[in-house]
């Protein structure tokens, strides 16, 4: 008998399926997805969970204190400690337009952080 190795919840899409996965991490056998986002996620995390990471960078000459950003692809969950303290090191000059590049290549994953929020310039 097939021993579980883990029971999930999916956040691969909206459907946030519960997963159950049992057998070995090379064939596992992945139950209760309804789209193979499911299964996909599954496997990753049983390698090597990945995350979009959401934070905030501080922001000067805006009425804004802070800049709400996001990373424009998935990061490994085992780096997301280390990209917070990163990212708390960001310190932006206004004027920003949701979409810009507030920092290349996090941590050397290739994945940026992006401003999710325009900031216009605000005179003294």
């Amino acid at each position: 008998m097939d021993k579980v190795i883990k029971e999930l919840v999916c956040i691969g899409c909206p459907n946030s399926c519960r997963l159950t996965v049992k057998g070995s991490r090379e064939t596992p056998e992945i139950f209760g997805n309804r789209c193979p986002k499911g299964a996909e996620f599954a496997k990753s995390e049983l390698t090597c969970p990945m995350r979009c990471l959401t934070s905030t960078v501080l922001i000067s000459g805006a009425k804004l204190a802070v800049l709400p950003v996001r990373t424009d692809g998935d990061i490994p969950k085992s780096l997301i400690p280390e990209a917070m303290k990163e990212i708390a090191k960001v310190k932006v000059e206004a004027p920003v337009k949701c979409g810009d590049t507030v920092l290349n290549d996090l941590l050397g994953t290739g994945v940026r952080l992006m401003a999710t929020e325009s900031a216009e310039r605000e005179e003294a």
